[in-house]
């Protein structure tokens, strides 16, 4: 086949998807009203019980002088590594930070608003293996890696590259946080995540990022999101605090996100559970503000349950989606954006528990009002898997969010009196000119999902849903094409890498 014939194909392909309603978008803004689960008496609880964690018990910053002072400064009671802060004191440091703001793409056109009344997509992050249907199981590798970028560029309903979104343990520890940044860099060019593994791999991405897009437009715009965990219960260590510092420093975005398994690392409780992230994230965040006032901060929240015979964690249950309502809710009475949620399943393969586990967390994501779901696309076994199949699979869901988010048409065309009116009674809708006009755009239309009869399903191979996903996705790797980089600053990234690389052994820790 001629290189002309080939991307004919392409582009005949990325036509069809694009009439089957999955367009992209660069992100969602909601049209319909947001799920409210919690009272404002349960919210006031809440926060007045957060209030008392942080007061009375305080919150552990390990191994980071510069972060107590900090915090000893702004009025909070440090004794040893443990932190008391007044009543008030971390709402008053979080005014300073941002309700909404623009995470900036290399493509501007990729840019993303994260917070108001928008959700932005991101992939799966951190599972150190990968799944397909023609190799199972298996460590991550820089090939896999650059594969779940591509296919996150290519996915019209994903909005964002994401950060690890598998480990290549084919790369050392200390170093492969450069093939990976750069691998969202060169592969693609919507908005992605920095390394957080260690402050200097926090630093390493701020200098890749000042030479993709320039050192004064990164130290006044976010075009990073940094994911910086609370070790809970009610610790931030090291790593965490040196990476927020160099981040919120940078002017660039952190999230502050108690990983939380009810039941291990928090109350079984719903409400224990919130007046502890609650604390955490407070404590978190406000020192992102005394570092840099106005840092771009979002409250995150990743909250699961674990089986009370076995601990294993569980995924897709109701308890978490109380958590996640609730938790949003939090987060705009702080006026700040919110992360939760996500596709997330304890299933190892894409089959139906990772279905309805998924879609139980991803409907709770939407409705909501998360502003930024991290592991939208590709979550496994409990998020120790990226999956292949598992990816599309979920992307075919995130555009029905997507539509689903756009609400009710309130127009004419919506309203449809037309058509009424030229059918009449008794009669159908198939041939008539309202049915004509919005024939490409009136549903929209999965992928993956067979809605043939039985026979033709059956002549085509009988395939199931993660047969047809693993085509799927082989057809997008095959469609890929990298977007252009400037070569000079793809010179220079390259430069800095090899530079850095050199200056210092390879190394598993």
């Amino acid at each position: 086949m001629s290189d002309r014939s080939a991307r004919r194909g392409r582009d005949a392909r990325r036509t069809a998807r694009e009439k089957s309603g999955a367009v992209s978008k660069l992100f969602i803004t909601r049209n319909v009203p947001l799920l409210e689960l919690a009272s404002l008496e349960a919210l006031e609880m809440v926060e007045a019980n957060a209030d008392l964690i942080l007061e009375e018990i305080g919150i552990e910053f390990r191994d980071d002088e510069e972060a107590l002072a900090l915090l000893k400064g702004a009025g909070a009671d440090v004794k040893g590594t443990r932190v008391h802060f007044p009543k008030g004191l971390c709402k008053s440091l979080l005014a300073t930070a941002p309700a909404e703001y623009t995470q900036h793409a290399r493509n501007p056109a990729r840019s993303v608003q994260i917070g108001g009344n928008h959700t932005v997509f991101a992939p799966v992050y951190g599972p150190p293996f990968v799944r397909d249907l023609d190799n199972g199981r298996r460590y991550g590798t820089i090939e896999d890696f650059r594969n779940f970028v591509k296919l996150a560029y290519v996915a019209p309903a994903m909005h964002h590259s994401g950060g690890t979104v598998c480990e290549p343990v084919d790369l050392p520890v200390n170093k492969r946080h450069f093939d990976m940044l750069y691998a969202h860099m060169k592969y693609s060019d919507k908005p992605f995540m920095g390394s957080v593994t260690h402050p200097m791999r926090a630093q390493d991405s701020v200098n890749m990022c000042e030479i993709l897009f320039g050192k004064e437009f990164v130290d006044q715009n976010a075009v990073m999101t940094s994911l910086i965990n609370a070790n809970s219960p009610m610790v931030f260590d090291g790593t965490m605090l040196g990476a927020l510092k160099v981040y919120a420093r940078a002017n660039q975005a952190c999230i502050v996100s108690p990983f939380i398994l009810a039941g291990a690392m928090s109350p079984v409780t719903a409400l224990g559970t919130l007046a502890q992230v609650q604390a955490e994230v407070l404590a978190g965040g406000a020192l992102t503000q005394l570092v840099r006032p106005g840092a771009p901060l979002i409250y995150g929240a990743f909250v699961s349950a674990i089986s009370m015979q076995s601990g294993a964690p569980t995924f897709g249950t109701p308890e978490p989606t109380l958590v996640i309502s609730a938790a949003a809710s939090l987060a705009r009475r702080l006026n700040l954006p919110f992360r939760s949620g996500g596709s997330l399943c304890a299933s190892k393969v894409a089959d139906a528990q990772a279905a309805y586990e998924s879609a139980n967390t991803l409907n709770a994501t939407v409705l909501s009002g998360v502003n930024f779901a991290l592991h939208a696309a590709g979550w496994l076994e409990g998020g120790l898997s990226s999956g292949y199949e598992k990816f599309v699979m979920d992307c075919d869901q995130l555009a029905m969010m997507q539509r689903l988010s756009e609400g009710y048409d309130l127009s004419d065309n919506g309203q449809a009196l037309d058509a009424i009116r030229e059918v009449g009674p008794g009669s159908h809708y198939l041939g008539c000119a309202h049915t004509q006009a919005n024939f490409e755009t009136a549903f929209i239309r999965s992928n993956l999902a067979d809605n043939n009869s039985y026979e033709q399903w059956e002549a085509e191979g009988a395939q199931d849903m993660p047969m047809r996903a693993n085509t799927l996705w082989k057809q997008w790797l095959n469609d890929y094409e990298a977007p252009p980089i400037d070569p000079g600053i793809d010179e220079a990234l390259n430069a800095y890498m090899d530079e850095r690389k050199a200056s210092f052994p390879d190394s598993n820790v």
